[in-house]
């Protein structure tokens, strides 16, 4: 059966259970009629001669013609393509250049005149080492490095259910991702402990306690509805995506609801993995019907925790006995009435719902009352943990063979033993981690590769798959990951290989014939210019201005928790603003902060392993006119006034803006910008504000070579 799909903006998702899974089972049914036209999921064997699937394999660096170019093993694997093409790297960039180039990858944060002065005094390979083991020991790198990460684990600060409710505890995960990429965390570590950090041993209670927070990389998938609980199907399928995308670059939510068309995963496989994370309590922070966060793991001894609830528990066991009461009549009538048989039961559904609802609030304003303490937004294991059943189509409703837990038959296949203990998340975490496994390094290895480029060895980041692209330089790529892997998973170690090399050196230099030959640079015969992602950029605005403050962000200023009643038709909305980093920004799910979407931040809903850029009259006009862009050209012509001279304000400005010195053309423009508007206007100091805004709009400003 063939035909046109339609398009994606005719399909419309209303966000309530009911709609939800009508609304599963219609694209269910169009992924099997979009893959009725294309082969079956690859066998086993076939699959695992993919290049991805295949053992990573150590090749030797090749021989090249000029071996003085090439200062890194790195530099023989991409010359050796060049040459074979005829083609010649571009010339190396000027250190200020460079300079730029290497505090924005590293920090995310334009270069000090310090750090300019001291550059330019030893330009040398020595310097430059210096430089980066400075910038590497930099706060400021973690803070870098661990946006990057947040983007993969579609981190954000609310559910994502109808009503968007507030996650305030997500900030712990955020600081903890932070932390791990300050102190190089071993990148296997990194990863066991965000699947099942909660399961893993502990020498200390504040080690236990910092694990147990890491595992908000799980708790933090997105809910669905105005129950959350009730779609946890989806909520899964979310974990599942998120997973095998950030870590193995493995499209796993493709094989939901039926076997994968393109990579050897089979809904059995999907189910596998499926049934580890049905047997894991995920935390519950609140929705339309249940307004109150639950599940939340305690930060303090259990000890503690029992002494502060005591006085409750007695209340909350009497309602919760209510409730069980009322979920099973209720559950009882909706099967009676989809089987078509007479009304179980003295209570109505109206009445049953009002019961509902009453012993809601009764509960709420119990835990109300309770002392606050310290909680994490973390995952913890089911009491009983249990294999899950193949769900026909995608729907949870209609429920085919059960799946044994474990991992996908083309990657090994690993069962949870019988006898163990748990809902296998530790044994997933050390499967994903095994040094066997093909994708897990060069997965991570391609994503450092494109922080420094731009674009990665493999082109799409988070599909290793057949639909997505194949390796410019596979042997490179191959190289990296054994060299990664050997070097302990140091992630900083890895930015070092890369740093030294010549490649990364070079310039934005423009080689007709090259761009003939290559155009979109798959050779890398010169750097490529990117523009500063949406956090680089208003980082950097609130540098230049001197505003920018350092340290942690802390907690948003969310409502109190007796105040939260959120609904579909009124969802939580906020904005606040701060002078910290961006990275500590509030991020919603279902309303993006403005000046990250205006600059093409990441989408908070589900795994980002490329920024898009695009180029928008917004964000033209956003630089002329926002309160915020203003406020920080204001911020900048006071910190520029310190200088008495204008033409040597201008330089300053430069400097502090672009990392090098103004030219006399330059100077000349500025300075007669100025004078004519001050003319006009008669106000000398909206002159300078107006020529700042100018500057910190500017193609160079945003863009780095």
């Amino acid at each position: 059966m063939t035909g046109a799909l339609p398009e994606p903006a005719m399909i419309s998702l209303p966000d309530s259970p009911a709609t939800l899974r009508r609304a599963a089972a219609g694209l269910a049914a169009l992924c099997l009629l979009a893959g009725a036209a294309v082969a079956a999921m690859p066998s086993l064997e076939e699959g695992r001669k993919f290049w991805s699937l295949q053992p990573v394999a150590d090749p030797a660096p090749p021989e090249v013609k000029d071996a003085a170019w090439a200062v890194s093993p790195i530099d023989r694997f991409i010359l050796a393509k060049l040459e074979a093409k005829g083609l010649r790297p571009a010339p190396p960039a000027e250190p200020l250049t460079l300079l730029r180039r290497l505090c924005f990858d590293l920090t995310g944060l334009p270069p000090s005149a310090e750090q300019v002065n001291r550059y330019l005094a030893d330009p040398s390979a020595a310097g430059h080492a210096r430089m980066v083991e400075e910038l590497l020991a930099s706060p400021a790198y973690g803070e870098r490095q661990g946006r990057h990460w947040l983007d993969v684990a579609r981190y954000a600060d609310t559910a994502g259910d109808s009503s968007d409710y507030p996650v305030p505890d997500a900030i712990r995960y955020r600081d903890w991702v932070i932390a791990a990429c300050n102190t190089d965390m071993p990148y296997d570590r990194f990863l066991q402990e965000q699947i099942a950090g909660d399961l893993l041993p502990a020498e200390s209670e504040a080690v236990r306690r910092s694990q147990q927070i890491a595992t908000g990389f799980i708790a933090l998938s997105r809910r669905f509805g105005v129950n959350a609980e009730t779609e946890m199907n989806q909520t899964i399928e979310d974990t599942l995506n998120t997973l095998g995308q950030a870590t193995m670059g493995l499209t796993l939510g493709c094989a939901r609801c039926h076997d994968h068309k393109f990579d050897p995963v089979s809904a059995k496989d999907y189910y596998s993995l499926y049934g580890i994370f049905s047997s894991t309590r995920y935390p519950y922070a609140g929705s339309e019907e249940r307004q109150r966060p639950e599940n939340l793991a305690p930060l303090i001894s259990d000890e503690e925790r029992s002494k502060m609830e005591e006085p409750y528990q007695a209340e909350l066991a009497a309602v919760d006995a209510e409730l069980a009461v009322v979920k099973k009549e209720r559950a009882e009538l909706r099967a009676a009435r989809e089987a078509g048989l007479p009304q179980p039961g003295k209570r109505s559904n109206l009445e049953l719902l009002d019961a509902f609802r009453g012993l809601q609030k009764r509960r709420q304003d119990i835990t109300d009352r309770m002392p606050e303490y310290a909680t994490a937004f973390a995952v913890a294991d089911m009491p009983q943990a249990a294999n899950a059943r193949i769900q026909i189509r995608g729907e949870d409703s209609k429920l085919g063979a059960e799946a044994a837990r474990g991992f996908p038959e083309v990657l090994g296949g690993w069962r949870v033993p019988a006898e163990a203990r748990g809902s296998g998340r530790l044994e997933l975490a050390r499967w994903i981690t095994d040094v066997k496994n093909p994708l897990t390094a060069r997965v991570m290895v391609n994503r450092i590769w494109q922080q420094h480029f731009g674009q990665g060895l493999v082109g799409t980041p988070n599909d290793f798959g057949r639909q997505g692209q194949k390796p410019t330089h596979p042997e490179l790529l191959d190289w990296l990951a054994a060299r990664f892997v050997e070097d302990g998973w140091s992630v900083k170690k890895l930015h070092r290989r890369i740093l030294e090399s010549a490649v990364w050196r070079q310039s934005c230099a423009d080689n007709a014939a090259a761009a003939e030959t290559d155009p979109n640079n798959e050779l890398l015969w010169r750097m490529n210019r990117r523009r500063l992602d949406a956090e680089s950029l208003r980082d950097a605005l609130l540098s230049v201005s001197g505003k920018l403050e350092p340290g942690p962000g802390g907690r948003h200023p969310f409502p109190p928790k007796q105040q939260w009643g959120w609904s579909q038709h009124n969802p939580f909305n906020a904005v606040y603003e701060s002078n910290r980093r961006s990275v500590y920004l509030m991020q919603q799910r279902l309303k993006r902060h403005p000046f990250l979407a205006v600059f093409d931040g990441a989408d908070t809903n589900a795994s980002t392993g490329e920024r898009l850029t695009s180029i928008t009259p917004l964000q033209a006009l956003f630089h002329l006119n926002n309160p915020f862009v203003h406020e920080q050209a204001d911020a900048f012509v006071n910190r520029l006034n310190a200088e008495a001279d204008p033409a040597k304000r201008v330089d300053w400005a430069y400097r502090l803006a672009f990392g090098r010195p103004a030219e006399s053309e330059e100077t000349a423009a500025a300075l007669g910008y100025v004078e004519a508007f001050a003319e006009r206007s008669g106000d000398a100091r909206s002159a300078w504000a107006s020529w700042a805004r100018a500057l910190m709009g500017s193609s160079e400003f945003s863009w780095l070579d």
